[in-house]
């Protein structure tokens, strides 16, 4: 409970004062100067925010509470204003997993052939709405968000966080299963929650050996890589981990260690900026990693160069 309430303050004390400049085209530089040259930051009113929940067998309770905090979070967003117009935000979710085929090597019996399905990044459609993603104008935004919280745990076992949110950037933009999420003008942030650490991997064959490691090829550098060309600049996206911190339990159960996701807040933050930040989901209360996603992508609002 304080937690929330100590959220709800953050939020609705930390009201910006700026708006955006008109226009404003990207470039594709990644770095932290606009296309115009100046550099000069300001305070976006657009957020484009994206789930990425776990929805392996691992995950019941989390995406419970999840579901249990998503009326709170959808309504703080409802209250935070600029310049004493309403925040103008949507909001998709997708899980970790995508459709793949691969082996297990066991000990003693050889390679066992395994095969998932996921959604690949399409973002939820359900609970009583056909659309891909929540806006800040449709009515039910918080029961809404609160029932695809709940995405089940039933989906794929390895874990592809990273990928996942690259895939419902980019593919599922271009063959229109997400539509038009994107917005040029506003903050992209992702939020990825996981008790497992990121096995993003674009190929299909490979092989998870004996002690249940899968090869990668989908890398912290390669995602940062995509976002800074996906906005044209760093200071157009933001992101928070909600993952394992070292192997770690709680009421949830236990966690690995999140190291890639780690080395993935840490490269976003490499030009000296706070756009990344990383919670423990072994602290039991997901309003905690919920409160500080939502304060980094306030700070970084209030710097994005458009």
């Amino acid at each position: 409970m304080r937690a929330v309430l100590a959220l709800m303050l953050v939020v609705a004390a930390c009201g910006p004062a700026g708006r955006d400049r008109p226009g404003g085209d990207d470039d594709d530089s990644g770095s932290n100067t606009g296309s115009d040259g100046s550099g000069t930051a300001q305070q976006c009113n657009k957020m484009d925010i994206v789930f990425v929940v776990d929805d392996s067998g691992s995950m019941a309770e989390e995406q419970q509470n999840l579901a249990t905090n998503f009326p709170m979070f959808a309504q703080l967003l409802s209250q935070y204003q600029v310049d004493g117009q309403p925040l103008d935000f949507r909001v998709g979710i997708t899980t970790t997993g995508r459709t793949v085929s691969y082996s297990i090597d066991v000990p003693d019996f050889g390679t066992i052939p395994e095969s998932e399905t996921g959604d690949n990044g399409a973002f939820k459609n359900n609970c009583g709405s056909n659309a891909r993603f929540l806006q800040s104008s449709d009515a039910n935004v918080d029961t809404t968000l609160a029932c695809r919280a709940n995405v089940g745990t039933s989906g794929p076992s390895v874990e592809m966080p990273m990928l996942m949110s690259k895939y419902a950037l980019s593919e599922r933009i271009t063959d229109g299963t997400n539509g038009q999420f994107v917005r040029p003008d506003a903050l992209l942030a992702i939020i990825y929650l996981t008790d497992e650490d990121d096995q993003s991997q674009t190929q299909d064959g490979f092989t998870i050996d004996a002690t249940g490691n899968a090869p990668t090829d989908w890398n912290p550098p390669d995602q940062v890589a995509f976002l800074d060309q996906l906005k044209g600049n760093r200071t157009r996206w933001a992101l928070a981990a909600i993952a394992g911190d070292g192997n770690c339990s709680s009421n949830f159960g236990e966690a690995t260690d999140a190291v890639r996701l780690k080395q993935l807040v840490t490269l976003a933050n490499g030009q000296g900026s706070t756009q990344a930040v990383f919670s423990s989901i072994c602290d039991g209360d997901l309003t905690i990693g919920l409160k500080k996603a939502l304060d980094t992508f306030q700070t970084a609002c209030g710097q994005i160069i458009l």
